[in-house]
């Protein structure tokens, strides 16, 4: 049964709303796929917060129409499944990951901050790291630095305690 004007504003709304603050879209073809696998597919993008959602392609196109990826509307062709978020290469990992294990999922496009990513583009940008492992790169390389340096003030306190009991021990030998 086909939705009304009502829910079809519903649902452009709300994938709108999606869309104004999502970094990235990255659409796939999922025709084939079992229900059982589609629900593993909701589940690890929700887990990973991305919006995922099965569209009919032209309420798609009206949610994205005046937005930075207005230029994906002409990859919205046959069964789609959309894949939205604010993270910037979570949207791809998710589908791109699950391709890799399931050859029904066939990544189409995808679209990062406005600029159109093919097949290969999608699975470039699915092989960066998150954010917050990058982060926790960035805050290793910079603390680095700084531990070494607390290291070595440990070393040289440690050093020069083992030098001072040595000396009162050595005083007590010649006084003897």
């Amino acid at each position: 049964m086909g939705l009304n004007l009502n829910d079809k504003k519903a649902v452009v709304a709300e994938v709108s709303a999606k869309v104004a603050s999502a970094q990235t879209i990255v659409v796939a073809e999922y025709r084939g796929i079992q229900v059982a696998h589609l629900t593993k597919l909701r589940a690890t993008a929700r887990a990973q917060g991305v919006y995922l959602r099965v569209l009919k392609n032209t309420l798609a196109r009206r949610s994205v129409e005046g937005t930075q990826f207005a230029n994906l509307a002409d990859a919205m062709t046959g069964p789609l499944i959309y894949s939205i978020s604010d993270d910037a290469v979570a949207a791809a990992k998710v589908i791109n990951d699950f391709a890799k294990t399931n050859d029904k999922l066939v990544v189409k496009a995808g679209n990062f901050a406005g600029k159109q990513l093919d097949v290969a583009g999608v699975t470039a940008l699915a092989s960066i790291p998150s954010r917050e492992v990058l982060i926790s790169q960035l805050l290793g390389v910079m603390l680095a630095p700084v531990s070494g340096f607390a290291r070595g003030l440990a070393a040289l306190a440690a050093k020069k305690s083992e030098g001072s009991e040595a000396a009162p021990a050595a005083e007590e030998t010649a006084a003897a």
